[in-house]
């Protein structure tokens, strides 16, 4: 059966607030489908957005941070917070003013939650059983120029394979590795979504059979405390808010 990134062409989404039920309820959709959806327009339906120029952005990364450094790069000419928000390392906590016509358009609240609000909206118009929904944004990588989609938020996918305990070619058993499931399917999807006027919010994922389905996964199960986590020397760096 052949995999399908279907690309979701919608209405412009409006800042400060824009309900996006309407986009959610007219999509085709099919048991078996991942749906992901930019996180700007869902916080965009929250009213999670400030008029730019109402306040410091600095003063507003701080507040969505629980970890912030200010930063200067000399060389570009531009400045940037460097931040943990949500337990995810991103530039200016996720913060956003591209698409959004003068406003600064921050995460959405609660976001596990509001993917599985819209999964079990779109399960009982289609009457389905099986759905994923994944909330995106993009995200830069260390020494790369260029953005990747990543996951912010899930309903409905397990993210993770576990296989620690199998073995390697050699027979060597494997001591710590879990297999991300969800984030380069996220990263195509961003992608295909685009970062200018495509007007392209929303992807869906067809007939694609490598992930599992779960009532009850979220992004808990995904998410590594920085205690011990592998770059622990680079996060403590940061200050906490």
């Amino acid at each position: 059966m052949k995999i399908e990134f279907l690309p979701v062409k919608t209405r412009i989404v409006r800042a400060p607030k824009d309900n996006i039920y309407d986009i959610i309820d007219a999509l085709d959709i099919r048991d078996g489908d991942i749906v992901f959806i930019t996180s700007k327009i869902m916080a965009i339906h929250q009213g999670r957005t400030c008029k730019v120029g109402s306040v410091s952005k600095d003063n507003l990364v701080r507040q969505e941070s629980d970890r912030y450094l200010p930063y200067f790069n000399s060389m570009g000419n531009f400045s940037v917070n460097l931040a943990v928000t949500q337990n995810v390392l991103i530039p200016a906590a996720g913060i956003d003013e591209s698409n959004a016509d003068g406003y600064y358009v921050l995460w959405p609240k609660d976001i596990d939650n509001f993917c599985q609000k819209i999964r079990r909206r779109l399960i009982k118009s289609h009457n389905i059983k099986r759905l994923g929904v994944v909330a995106t944004d993009s995200h830069t990588t260390p020494l790369r120029w260029g953005v990747t989609g990543i996951t912010i938020g899930l309903a409905g996918i397990e993210p993770l394979n576990d296989i620690r305990g199998k073995k390697d070619l050699f027979g060597r058993e494997m001591q710590v590795t879990k297999v991300d499931l969800i984030d380069p399917l996220t990263a195509m999807a961003v992608l295909l979504m685009g970062e200018g006027d495509e007007c392209t919010p929303i992807v869906i994922l067809r007939d694609y059979d490598g992930i599992p389905f779960s009532e009850n996964s979220s992004m808990k199960d995904f998410k590594i405390e920085p205690e011990i986590d592998l770059y622990k020397p680079l996060i403590e760096v940061l200050p906490k808010v």
